[in-house]
């Protein structure tokens, strides 16, 4: 039985449909595929862990130039953001090896193997390599953290600033250079709490390499030391305390990411840390004002992080999983990373078009320091508003 457009179009404005049918015929309607018989097509399954505008990038546009370049496939579209994450598909794809049964899942949209040892060790998942998927071999080296998991889209932290309050001769372009500036300039710079936002965390953890000789590779989540780690830190509390006084209303911390752009859009702060996808597609949208200019530290870069791609290895349409993922590593699909969600490539910039490459000239980086997390991230929280912001109780 074939389903019109009009019959399709309806049931996209019901309510009771439900959201996976949903996907799965809003894919359909963009490639122009409703009236062919689905049986006649391979249907990948995709499971998709990122936040709206992720699934949304999928459903709008990656999946419909994927089957326009491949009509031997149609893409069935499973969203887990708020269904327990891709971890529990992972765990039923595992039974599904041992048993020999369908996986029902041919693709992880964000997955980081890295994070289940055991898994990887299980051989549930295919080696990401030039021989797999052929466009790997143009991922940046500081995005690989495992062969099993494939870096195909990130976001950094930038430096945000108000070009028509920051001569560009006034812009830090190093970590102790924005120390400096902030202290010459009380109640214009700001940064969120760590514990609540990623682009002041961020902004804290650079001042934990900064005060340790700028090397990242010091903190690792197999050699953390509580003794050490907080010697360490305490180095990075000295720097942020003395700072304290010059930020944004003698050290008022907002409680999120998206708090912070607004101080700098209604102009009430001049400079902040800012996520590079949110402050990008803030600029592309009108919500940030055309004065507001990115730029990243030279001497290290701020830290960021890449969403990670998988396969299983008894998924059903191995091939089609495959092609999909060299598909999103394609030129195209790492410009719209860029163009239509605000996030940084996994490829090298010197692979996009260069009015893209001039365009973001600014920010561009192949280094990406990283951040353990874990006990790490539980003990900077606790000195940071133990040392630095002693007027703002933690969990409030």
């Amino acid at each position: 039985m074939f389903l019109s457009r009009r019959t399709l179009s309806s049931l996209l404005k019901h309510r009771r449909v439900h959201s996976l049918v949903l996907a799965f015929i809003m894919v359909m309607l963009a490639s122009n595929m409703v009236g062919v018989r689905a049986q006649d097509k391979e249907i990948l399954n995709v499971y998709i862990d990122g936040d709206t505008n992720i699934s949304d990038w999928w459903l709008k546009t990656i999946i419909p130039a994927f089957i326009k370049k491949y009509p031997q496939y149609l893409v069935q579209v499973s969203i887990t953001r708020n269904a327990g994450n891709n971890s529990l598909i992972a765990q039923r794809a595992l039974a599904a090896l041992q048993t020999g049964a369908d996986p029902q899942v041919d693709y992880f949209e964000e997955f980081e193997t890295f994070n289940y040892p055991e898994l990887e060790k299980a051989g549930l998942f295919l080696e990401i390599n030039e021989t797999t998927v052929p466009n790997s071999k143009n991922i940046i080296k500081a995005a690989q953290r495992s062969p099993f998991s494939m870096a195909y889209r990130g976001s950094q932290v930038l430096l945000a600033y108000n070009s028509d309050k920051v001569p560009e001769a006034e812009v830090p372009h190093t970590y102790a250079d924005l120390i400096k500036w902030i202290k010459a300039h009380p109640g214009q710079f700001v940064y969120c709490r760590p514990d609540k936002g990623g682009s002041g965390n961020y902004f804290v953890i650079r001042a934990i390499y900064e005060v340790n000789g700028k090397d990242p590779s010091k903190f690792k989540a197999e050699s953390f030391d509580e003794k050490t780690v907080t010697e360490e830190f305490a180095k990075a509390w000295e720097l942020l305390r003395d700072i304290h006084p010059a930020i944004y209303e003698n050290g008022s911390y907002p409680a999120g990411n998206t708090d912070v752009l607004k101080l700098l859009a209604n102009e009430s702060v001049s400079m902040a840390t800012a996520w590079s996808d949110q402050s990008i597609q803030g600029l592309r949208t009108g919500t940030l004002p055309d004065s507001i200019k990115l730029v990243q530290l030279t001497d290290l870069p701020f830290p960021g992080g890449y969403a990670y791609a998988s396969i299983p290895k008894n998924a059903k349409h191995l091939e089609g999983a495959k092609l999909l993922a060299n598909f999103v590593l394609s030129e195209e699909m790492q410009a719209s990373a860029v163009k239509d969600i605000g996030g940084f490539p996994a490829i090298g910039w010197d692979a996009l078009p260069k009015d893209m490459r001039a365009e973001f000239n600014s920010v561009i980086t192949d280094t990406v320091p990283s951040w353990p997390g874990g006990k790490f991230d539980n003990l900077k929280n606790k000195g940071w508003y133990e040392n630095v912001a002693t007027n703002i109780k933690q969990g409030s």
